[in-house]
């Protein structure tokens, strides 16, 4: 699981890119966000399990 912040630094690309990218897996339910205890204004982010990604498209 990492922040948006660390999504940007490791990806390279730039944090609107990251936010929009973001936003786009959220919505088609692949992405799982937690509660980030160390700073509570970030989230952490990264993909759910197989399991419960099954029958979701991918639209690129």
């Amino acid at each position: 699981m990492l922040t948006q912040k660390e999504i940007t630094r490791e990806s390279y690309l730039p944090p609107r890119t990251v936010r929009y990218a973001l936003d786009r897996l959220k919505k088609t339910d692949i992405l799982e966000e937690r509660f980030y205890f160390r700073d509570a204004r970030q989230s952490l982010y990264g993909i759910k399990n197989f399991q419960e990604t099954k029958g979701v498209a991918l639209h690129v």
